[in-house]
């Protein structure tokens, strides 16, 4: 068996769009006023912590298919207001991801990204890039899932996409996307 170093990503990618789909799908549920409620979090609505993980996963995919946008990238904070339209550029976005991790290799994992930050230029490895990005992402949909717990909706289960035992509770999901169970399996 060979090992591929970009099939944890590829699952990630996917794992990180059917979560954002259940996710976004609760949200939706919400009234405007909820959405913006006040709540305890790093971001103090459900809303702007949606938009947050919007920018940032916009801020590093652009970094890492060699794009400058850089902090521009958040001179507005919230550039969605409504839920609807937040889904439909997160799961744009989502599959721009996918698209992207898809056609890596292990080469380009380990090359340089330069992520631009105003008055510097970081430079870090794209699979560390990566790694903190799916964090980051796992963060902050953590918080919003706290967040719906104050609501009058039950928060939805959002750890149930990469391993093969969890496909009976993914199959709503994988319907929604026109996605069947081996698009989300790789070859080991």
């Amino acid at each position: 068996m060979t090992y591929d170093p970009t099939r944890v990503f590829k699952k990630l990618a996917r794992n990180n769009r059917l979560a954002n789909l259940r996710l976004h799908q609760a949200c939706l549920q919400l009234t405007a006023e909820e959405l913006v409620a006040p709540r305890t979090s790093f971001f103090p609505t459900i809303r702007e912590t949606l938009n947050h993980i919007y920018l940032v996963d916009m801020f590093y995919l652009d970094a890492m298919k060699g794009g400058s946008l850089g902090p521009k990238v958040f001179d507005v904070s919230e550039p969605y207001t409504d839920m609807e339209t937040l889904a439909q550029v997160q799961a744009a976005l989502d599959m721009d991801l996918i698209s992207f991790v898809d056609g890596l290799d292990g080469e380009m994992l380990s090359a340089t990204v330069h992520v631009y930050r105003g008055a510097r230029v970081q430079q870090d490895r794209c699979d560390d890039i990566l790694s903190h990005l799916f964090q980051h992402q796992t963060h902050h949909r953590g918080q919003v899932h706290a967040m719906l717990s104050g609501t009058r909706l039950k928060p939805p289960q959002l750890d149930e996409f990469l391993v093969g035992d969890d496909a009976p509770v993914r199959k709503t999901e994988l319907q929604a996307l026109g996605w069947r169970e081996t698009d989300l399996m790789f070859p080991v």
